[in-house]
C-alpha cells in the first residue's frame, strides 16, 4: 500500500463544460441560434431572472420582471395569459459558439 503521494495535492482536475456550467441531473442543455443553452429545472425563478417557457405551444426564453415575462422579441405576457405560460427552467448558461461554417479546422 504505501504513503499517497504528496503530489495529488497539487493536481488540478481537469475542466469539462460539466464542471464550468455546473450541469447535472437538473440541467437541461439546448442548442439555439447562437449556440447552446443550460436550464436548470431545479432552481426557483426570481426577479430579472432569464428563464426558459412554453407558450401556446413555443418555447421562447423570457425574463421575469414584476408580475410579467418579458420575451425576448418584447412582448409582455401578462396578467390571464400568465395561466398559459409553463415555465422550464432557469437559465444558468448561454454558450455561444464561436465559428459560423462547418470547418471543424482552423
Amino acid at each position: 500500500m504505501g504513503f499517497p503521494s504528496p503530489a495529488q495535492d497539487y493536481t488540478e482536475r481537469r475542466l469539462t463544460p460539466e464542471t464550468i456550467c455546473q450541469i447535472d441531473n437538473n440541467s437541461l442543455v439546448i442548442e439555439t441560434s447562437s449556440g447552446y443553452a443550460v436550464i436548470n429545472g431545479a432552481l426557483r425563478c426570481q426577479q430579472r431572472s432569464t428563464v426558459m417557457i412554453q407558450f401556446h405551444g413555443h418555447s421562447k426564453f423570457a425574463k421575469l420582471l414584476g408580475q410579467a415575462f418579458i420575451t425576448d422579441d418584447g412582448d409582455a405576457i401578462e396578467g390571464e395569459a400568465l395561466d398559459d405560460v409553463n415555465v422550464v427552467g432557469v437559465v444558468t448558461f448561454f454558450i455561444n459558439r464561436t465559428r459560423e461554417d462547418d470547418c471543424p479546422v482552423m
